[in-house]
């Protein structure tokens, strides 16, 4: 590759940058080791859920996920995960990283390119792949005095994933090589259908029939009253109406089950092997594992833990998926920016207590109602899983092959 005068120019004035004492408390994981940068919450609650699904598919894996500074720490960091903001693009501190680090392979998301950070990267032979290329945040005014350092930096990369056509125009202008372009939209969060026991769905679908099903999902014990109240209004316009109850922990559905029956519902208790009969008004679903199921089944959820504050919501995502429209209430910091997608789309609505969920509830008891949110709901939860696909077979070859093709 052509020797940067630009990027050398950069290089030089990194190595004398202002050196931080590192703090890295924890010790590289053993296994394959990957390396993602997320310039915002949203891009890297997408890397998070792009690891997640290569995870299931190479045991071992881990992600060391950094964001720039200024981003919070994203929610949901697994074991198999460790987050830290990024080091000052300097030498002294990029090389320390990667020398504690030693990344198998690097991910980068957006703009705010860090000439040093990726340089060192690729001086190491650490294979490189750059996400969401959008033309605007090619642009960088932080460059424009050294006016070959955009394409220097970009040259790094493996492979280059633009958002659109625009972007993969202005990146060959640039001076990329078309071949190394692949235009395939922009890396977002989706949804993955839950998997479920088919036999068990087709069993419970046959016995419930035409029956009107709404879901309670992830409930904690203190929201019970009002869901409570808002399938007792529920019923007085379809008196075969039932409520499927998904305590948030299981754990709770002995005092969850004590509190329906002392207010007189009429429940099955899925844990006890009980089966919704005609005459069950609620249905326990107290076990680990089965949220597939229970989305399957009902056409509307209302997505718990969020009524009360100190829960920050429930995944939006898994409902969405599988087909169920959304309801939801107003404490949902930690998936914020996904029921926003969501209510863009007008694929959830919001509520706020028992009388807004059951004033929801009887709009949505129109099947035209719920199967338009529904089918809304699925298209975003759908957006991205073709680029998400595309990168994971990217990240196969390249960890097995050690470059990026």
């Amino acid at each position: 590759m052509p020797r940067s005068l630009s990027l050398a120019a950069y290089m030089a004035l990194a190595r004398r940058g202002s050196r931080k004492p590192a703090q890295y408390d924890l010790p590289r994981p053993e296994g394959e080791l990957i390396w993602a940068h997320a310039t915002s919450l949203q891009k890297a609650a997408a890397l998070m859920q792009l690891f997640a699904l290569l995870a299931t598919q190479r045991p071992g894996l881990n992600l060391l996920l950094t964001t720039a500074p200024g981003v919070a720490q994203p929610d949901h960091i697994k074991s198999n995960m460790i987050w830290q903001v990024i080091p000052e693009d300097a030498i002294a501190d990029m090389t320390e990283f990667f020398d504690h680090w030693r990344p198998d392979i690097g991910l980068w998301t957006g703009g705010d390119l860090r000439p040093a950070a990726i340089e060192l990267a690729a001086r190491r032979d650490i294979p490189l792949l750059l996400l969401d290329a959008e033309a605007e945040a090619l642009e960088d005014a932080r460059f424009r005095w050294l006016p070959d350092i955009s394409r220097s930096v970009l040259q790094r990369f493996g492979r280059v994933v633009a958002v659109d056509q625009a972007a993969a125009q202005r990146l060959g202008r640039i001076g990329l090589s078309r071949a190394n372009i692949d235009v395939l939209g922009a890396m977002q969060e989706g949804g993955r259908a839950l998997p479920c026991d088919e036999t068990k769905r087709e069993a419970l679908a046959q016995k419930l029939g035409n029956r009107p099903v709404w879901l309670a999902a992830m409930a904690q014990l203190d929201e019970l009253g009002m869901i409570s109240q808002a399938h007792k209004a529920a019923l007085r316009l379809s008196h075969r109406q039932l409520l499927i109850l998904v305590p948030d922990n299981p754990d709770e559905g002995a005092e969850m089950v004590r509190k329906l029956n002392k207010w007189g519902w009429r429940t099955a208790v899925w844990s006890k092997g009980q089966q919704p009969e005609e005459e069950t008004q609620v249905l326990l679903a107290d076990t680990y594992g089965e949220m597939g199921l229970w989305y399957r089944l009902a056409p509307v959820t209302f997505m718990g833990s969020s009524l009360i504050p100190g829960f920050g919501g429930r995944d939006p995502y898994e409902p969405a998926a599988l087909g169920s429209a959304i309801l939801y209430g107003p404490n949902v910091g930690r998936y914020l920016s996904a029921y926003s997608r969501f209510v863009a789309a007008g694929a959830a609505r919001i509520v706020k207590d028992a009388d807004s969920l059951a004033s929801a509830l009887a709009v949505l008891s129109s099947a035209d109602q719920a199967a338009a949110m529904a089918h809304a709901g699925w298209d975003v939860s759908s957006v991205g899983a073709e680029v998400t696909d595309a990168v994971i077979e990217m990240l196969h070859d390249a960890l097995d092959l050690g470059e990026i093709r």
